[in-house]
């Protein structure tokens, strides 16, 4: 057994975190043999709640859980830590844009920033949960300048994972049998859900997605409006928002980034652009990585057809806008 490693979850009353914190604490993100403490940071009204989790969490009795802390003090919170999941946000409701998300939500991510800038370890890997994602990830890193710009990242695989059950439902397969999806963009509905680089395993036979699926039409109108539009059909249904399935999610990115892709695996990740495939740069856009040695890097060279490099281009360029936005709200 190694050192325990703190990590910090915030939002930790909330209803993602509730999914999540069991994942993290049973040994699904940093594997199973990691020991490790966990930090629960919520607002101070929530803390009654929270101590009820705290008392779960003891009554889970799991052994690589070597201490819970809950708190209200970013401080506390954030000190030393290894990992951070950045859930803590205002929800989406029905009939919330994301840009009503942004005004709420940017400033809470730029207070994180400043906190995990002062007290966390440099090489702290930080994924923002919290919608907008993507650009409340860009604010978070732009307010710890002490902290690499590649320690930042937008979840995007709840996007990628819902993807995957679409396409491995469509053709009648497992979802494990469906890799290679990839989302571009913004965790919004003007994300991209690319299947035209995904692979399907059907016996002993690996094929294109778009071969075994043999309907262009769908995959560029239902499937692609399915994924899209996918948290909003969830609260219109659970009138919540998505939380088992992004915490579900938020575990398998933190799990891929401190323990790296399978070989000639790639996944979805919010990180901040470079203008790869003609993405504006200095926004955290969605491309396919792969990971190694706890190291991300964009898959280059992939062909684009003028279909994606539309979608591209406008996911692109609402995520200039949202930029654009926060900062104002930020200076405002």
């Amino acid at each position: 057994m190694s050192e325990p490693i703190k990590v910090v979850v915030t939002g930790a009353a909330g209803q993602i975190a509730y999914s999540l914190l069991y994942m993290i604490a049973k040994g699904d993100v940093f594997g199973p043999n990691q020991p490790l403490i966990l930090y629960l940071l919520d607002i101070p009204p929530m803390m009654g709640v929270l101590e009820g989790v705290v008392m779960e969490l003891a009554d889970c009795a799991i052994p690589l859980l070597h201490g819970v802390i809950p708190t209200d003090d970013p401080v506390v919170a954030f000190t030393d830590v290894s990992a951070a999941f950045l859930v803590g946000a205002m929800p989406r409701k029905q009939g919330m844009e994301r840009k009503d998300l942004l005004s709420a939500n940017v400033k809470i991510f730029k207070v994180q920033g400043e906190a995990l800038d002062k007290y966390a370890r440099k090489d702290v890997k930080v994924l923002v949960v919290g919608n907008p994602a993507n650009t409340n990830a860009l604010i978070c890193s732009k307010y710890a300048p002490s902290i690499p710009r590649e320690n930042f990242t937008a979840m995007t695989r709840l996007d990628q994972n819902r993807a995957q059950a679409q396409i491995a439902a469509k053709i009648g397969v497992p979802v494990g049998n469906v890799n290679n999806l990839i989302i571009w963009g913004n965790h919004s509905s003007t994300q991209f859900p690319d299947a035209s680089h995904a692979v399907v395993q059907i016996d002993s036979k690996q094929l294109k997605a778009t071969e075994a699926v043999k309907d262009d039409n769908w995959i560029r109108s239902t499937f692609v409006e399915t994924v899209q539009k996918r948290g909003a059909t969830v609260i219109a249904a659970r009138k919540m928002s998505s939380a088992m399935s992004a915490a579900k999610a938020a575990s398998d990115h933190m799990r891929d980034w401190f323990l790296g892709t399978a070989p000639g695996h790639f996944v979805s990740m919010g990180v901040v652009s470079d203008g790869s495939y003609g993405a504006p740069k200095d926004v955290v856009f969605s491309f396919p990585v792969t990971i190694k040695n706890g190291k991300w890097e964009i898959v280059q060279g992939l062909p684009i057809d003028d279909f994606a490099t539309k979608m591209l281009n406008i996911t692109g360029k609402e995520l200039e806008e949202e930029r654009l936005e926060a900062i104002a709200i930020i200076e405002a």
